[in-house]
């Protein structure tokens, strides 16, 4: 484990009754590092996040965030800490505006009463609300309701929300799932001038054109464990990657899309 780890799992592992849904994993994640987890449906990938994040408790194995065990600590305490977790679903109060919704996900991260908080919003609150929706390009729809917005505003909206705290590591489920290749472009721009400013980011995703672009360090789960930790160039040449997962078509795609890369 790195001196500068900002991420640190030891020896996790997730039963339920007698299947192991995540297997003694054991990783981390550097500062200013993008780690990206992928691997077959029911892998473990999101039962691993549920984990770290505090939204489920480890059967053993610990978690550390910048140096602090925060295996037993509720997700809100999580927050609080500096760890955000954006969801793949994009969930967000369609009937508030942009602006409140990046609220209340500031009002969260500070463990406050998140829909009493509105009633009571000072100017430095409202402008760093504007200043993380300014971030993720949204700043011209901070006066929009939720509901309006399409799919990619809607995930650029969920980012601002995580970023408006100023985390010190973005935990992202699926971020381009459904997307058009023009969004998903959007996303790693996006994603990209996050990492150029400082972002520390692990992120899930199953696209792995996207996957191979972002990420310095790739992450194959499957049935609960870790088959593959390396570079993203090195995924196409594992054969264990190979045969359980990518097949010789998407390995063929990768090796290609890493060397245009280069």
């Amino acid at each position: 484990m790195g001196m500068t780890a900002i991420l640190e799992c030891r020896s996790v592992t997730k039963s339920f009754g007698a299947l192991r849904a995540v297997n003694d994993i054991t990783f981390s994640v550097q500062r200013n590092e993008v780690l990206g987890i992928t691997g077959p449906n029911g892998a473990g990938k999101t039962t691993l996040f549920e984990v770290v994040s505090g939204f489920s408790r480890a059967s053993s194995g610990t978690v550390h965030l910048g140096g602090e065990d925060i295996t037993e600590l509720a997700p809100h305490v999580i927050c609080s800490r500096g760890m955000m977790r954006v969801f793949q679903s994009a969930a967000a109060f369609d009937t508030l505006t942009a602006w409140q919704n990046v609220y209340i996900g500031h009002a969260f991260s500070r463990r406050h009463p998140p829909l009493m908080s509105l009633l009571r919003i000072t100017r430095e609150d409202r402008a760093s609300c504007l200043e993380a929706l300014e971030r993720v390009g949204l700043a011209h729809r901070a006066n929009t309701r939720v509901a309006e917005l399409p799919v990619l505003e809607r995930k650029f909206l969920m980012i601002a929300s995580a970023l408006v705290s100023n985390p010190s590591i973005l935990m992202l489920d699926e971020p381009v799932g459904g997307l058009t290749q023009d969004e998903i472009d959007q996303v790693f721009d996006l994603l990209t001038s996050l990492r150029k400013n400082g972002a520390t980011i692990v992120v899930i995703e199953h696209v792995m054109r996207f996957m191979v672009k972002i990420a310095d360090r790739v992450m194959v789960m499957h049935h609960g464990e870790m088959i593959f930790d390396g570079e993203p160039g090195r995924l196409a040449r594992d054969e264990t990657v190979r045969s359980i997962y990518l097949g010789e078509k998407e390995a063929s795609r990768i090796a290609g899309a890493e060397e245009r890369k280069r």
